[in-house]
């Protein structure tokens, strides 16, 4: 927190406004101001001591980041991100970091094996052998047949263009930031000098406020979570940006080819695949994609709300969607909307429910997964989406998302991840816990 005092030897002399105020007021502005006018301007120094905190990029060669794209010692898992299962793993993104390997054979107790140092990675998706990972604006493809070994198959670059490796601090594009220093500094500010409420002084730092995001399917398809921006179905991978869908054919895994780029709009989040369909969420609403044909993804159908954010999940009958407020989604609304999809071309909202801050959600046949921020992980009977039940609150965590599948509920929360086992949804238990390091 900084904290900033008006200096009253810089008081704007512009009379204009003060015409403006009956001379009552003035007077008494001008009586409550003499003591701080006469103690603060008697003096020649109005300076004061601040303190900040700022992150500094380190920055390697692309050379030296891609030559650590590999199975390094396992680490204290950090800021969490998003979320893959595949077979007994977790893939866990720590937040521009990289993946934390774990091995989840015993959810009871899951173990960090390894972490793949990708500089800039906050998305993520597996299937068979192969990850797909984003390294700023490229696109990697890494086999993790063995774990503990990974290797780098195909780099694909300048894929994603509004995460460019050096976010306008290094005009050298072979320079990479692969890591933020954490710099603590209390500096004397002169409140006489005119950028003296800036931090201008600090040059090229990054100030930082960020909050930030057995189990096992014998599919070659990971499963993700709901806020994923990387998904899978058939032989394409699609991923969206802020504002298109980009198109992948992995028929031969290892060996990614990008086919098509297509424009959704503006403030996109998410993408969900479900049977023939994409089911992508925006700011602004939910869009239903058709993809017949798999390289070119047709708009069937959209359900438009207010400016919020919108993860989406969808099942035979109905899609569900969670509205939430906050600063990078503007808006103030916070429910829960479902959809029925009788007709794609023409969503129908059929029930709101009222939310905290509800985020991420999943879906396990009647059973609805909802992390909604501070109030904990909510799960519902959704037998009866017009009469959705209450079953289980699990408060003392903010979860981001989570991942509902054969009586595992992994939950990504702003301290760690956790494992429940809800085999039996009359008795929901806490299985695990991998801690935050911060």
């Amino acid at each position: 927190m900084q904290r900033y005092q008006i200096n009253p030897c810089q008081l704007n002399q512009n009379h204009a406004g003060m015409k403006k105020m009956n001379s009552l007021s003035i007077l008494g502005l001008l009586l409550l101001a003499m003591p701080v006018l006469f103690t603060a301007c008697v003096k020649d120094d109005c300076s004061s001591m601040h303190t900040y905190t700022f992150y500094k990029p380190v920055y390697k060669t692309k050379e030296e980041v891609r030559a650590n794209i590999k199975s390094n010692a396992p680490r204290e898992v950090g800021t969490t991100g998003k979320l893959y299962i595949r077979g007994h793993y977790i893939f866990l993104n720590e937040v521009d970091k990289g993946i934390h390997v774990i091995d989840n054979s015993n959810p009871s107790q899951p173990n960090n094996v390894a972490f793949i140092d990708i500089p800039g990675n906050r998305e993520l998706a597996v299937k068979g052998d192969i990850l797909y990972a984003d390294l700023y604006t490229d696109m990697v493809a890494i086999d993790i047949s063995n774990p503990n070994n990974v290797v780098v198959k195909k780099i694909i670059e300048n894929l994603f263009p509004y995460r460019y490796y050096g976010f306008g601090f290094q005009p050298d594009h072979s320079m990479v930031i692969a890591d933020w220093q954490r710099v603590d500094t209390t500096v004397r500010v002169d409140c006489n000098s005119p950028n003296w409420m800036t931090p201008q002084f600090l040059g090229n730092v990054f100030f930082a406020d960020v909050n930030l995001g057995s189990a096992a399917s014998t599919s070659p398809v990971g499963m993700g979570g709901s806020m994923a921006r990387f998904s899978i179905l058939g032989e394409r991978l699609y991923t969206v940006t802020y504002s298109d869908l980009d198109v992948f054919n992995i028929s031969n895994l290892s060996n990614p080819s990008h086919t098509n780029t297509i424009n959704l709009g503006w403030n996109i989040e998410t993408i969900y695949p479900f049977r023939d369909k994409l089911f992508i969420g925006s700011q602004t609403g939910m869009f239903v994609y058709n993809v017949n044909n798999p390289d070119n993804p047709v708009l069937s159908g959209e359900f438009n709300h207010v400016r919020t954010c919108d993860p989406v999940i969808a099942d035979d009958n109905y899609a569900y969607v969670t509205l939430s407020s906050g600063t990078p989604c503007a808006g103030f609304t916070n429910e829960l909307d479902i959809l029925e999809l009788n007709n794609f071309a023409n969503p129908e909202l059929v029930k709101v429910y009222n939310m905290h801050n509800p985020k991420g959600l999943s879906k396990s046949g009647d059973y609805l997964f909802i992390c909604d921020g501070s109030a904990g992980l909510k799960v519902y009977n959704a037998s009866d989406v017009y009469n959705l039940q209450l079953v289980k609150t699990i408060e003392g965590i903010d979860p981001f998302d989570v991942i509902a599948y054969n009586g595992i509920a992994l939950v990504v929360a702003s301290d760690g991840l956790y494992q429940y086992d809800y085999s039996a949804i009359s008795n929901i238990r806490l299985l695990s816990k991998i801690t935050t390091k911060n």
